[in-house]
């Protein structure tokens, strides 16, 4: 039986498809977690990924911040953003849960929707933002929405900040653990399946910190070269669903089936797009030093176990790719400007820490990553809790 907060199950009535919310906690009366649109999404996918956002929200707690961390809460509909009913059905759906998304459920962009459709969507329905509950608590609510709107209104490099710093702190992930490893940037490869808003970021800020990224993996296949791929010039040709314009290729690069990326081997595996991509069967596949998980729930439970006796250490979700979340309330609560130089300072300063911290915990207790990061979201958030309170 489940121990959410609230789950919500919704039948869109003109095409059949279901959508879900789940709130697992409540924090001063908030949850805070993504929205993704997914061909196959279920109840139990959502109720994983809003346990997820509990854990995230913890971990990233720092008594020095203004920003405290709110509850974790999900939402999936389960259709292929792709299909050209989608948009409908997200308005439909968004319609029918709107009370919980002014009162508790502050939601943003996850994996098959982007941000901005999510805000003309939540426009048309009266929503200045998808995070309104936040703002309702806030006394300086105006300026918080300044600071956010400034945020977003960032480019970096022809692409925009928002859709940079989650994939930008999965490779401070992956650069830091294999630091640890004794692995320099310029003598790692890095394989990415993934190319949307945190594959791609990710890819862009390893190779920019001297890894070569080898292959990257879309909806439409493999793309790989053992010398390194031009990641600046995938990006450039890739579509608002990820998906990279093969014409841009070099000659140089081959491409093959999507599913060979668990073939190529590799110093950090980021499998940075769908969930349940790894599992078991896989295992013996996988030739790699780390896999860093840059989507939520990529590897199977069986699977990450199968990893660990091999001596694959997994970088968990949780931890690799927490800083999509903590970025939107460092800005909104005021702990970073609305500036590249100022997002990225933070993430690098406090991924940093969160790794070496799960990973000094990992070792010296004989624990996996998991295991530790798990501990760590525990202790901070009954520090949380004592001083503000917790609603399951």
């Amino acid at each position: 039986m489940s121990s959410s907060f609230l789950e919500t199950t919704w039948t869109d009535p003109v095409t059949g498809r279901k959508g879900y919310v789940v709130l697992d906690t409540l924090v001063r009366g908030l949850a805070s977690g993504g929205l993704r649109l997914r061909e196959g999404c279920t109840l139990e996918e959502v109720r994983g990924l809003a346990q997820g956002m509990t854990r995230k929200e913890a971990l990233v707690y720092d008594p020095a911040d203004t920003y405290l961390p709110l509850g974790g809460g999900k939402g999936g509909i389960d259709i292929d953003p792709a299909d050209p009913r989608a948009v409908d059905v997200l308005r439909r759906f968004l319609a029918a849960v709107l009370p919980v998304v002014k009162e508790q459920w502050n939601t943003g962009e996850d994996f098959g929707l982007r941000q901005e459709t999510l805000d003309k969507v939540a426009a048309e329905l009266g929503l200045a933002s998808t995070v309104e509950a936040v703002f309702a608590t806030l006394p300086d609510a105006p300026a918080a929405r300044d600071r956010l709107a400034q945020a977003f209104t960032v480019d970096v490099d022809g692409i925009s900040l928002g859709d940079l710093v989650g994939g930008y702190g999965v490779a401070r992930a992956g650069l830091t653990y294999a630091e640890r490893l004794g692995l320099a940037p310029a003598a790692t490869t890095a394989v990415v399946q993934g190319f949307g808003s945190i594959g791609g970021a990710a890819a862009r800020y390893l190779a920019r910190a001297g890894v070569t990224v080898i292959a990257v993996a879309d909806r439409d296949g493999l793309i790989r070269n053992d010398e390194g791929l031009d990641v600046e010039a995938l990006l450039a040709a890739r579509n608002g669903l990820g998906v990279i314009d093969r014409s841009a290729l070099r000659p140089g690069d081959s491409t093959a089936p999507t599913e060979q990326w668990l073939d190529v081997p590799c110093d950090l595996l980021v499998p940075a797009a769908m969930s349940y991509v790894v599992a078991a069967a896989d295992v013996l596949r996988i030739d790699a030093r780390v896999v860093v998980e840059g989507a939520n729930m990529p590897t199977l439970p069986e699977a990450e176990a199968a990893l660990t006796a091999r001596g694959i250490p997994v970088v968990p979700d949780f931890l690799a790719n927490v800083m999509t979340n903590a970025w939107w309330w460092w800005v909104v609560f005021g702990d970073i400007a609305p500036t590249a130089e100022s997002s990225f300072a933070k993430i690098d300063t406090v991924m940093r820490r969160l790794v070496e911290t799960v990973a000094a915990d990992a070792e010296a207790c004989g624990r996996t990553l998991r295991e530790s990061a798990l501990a760590l979201a525990a202790r901070n958030a009954e520090v949380v809790q004592a001083r503000v309170g917790v609603t399951r």
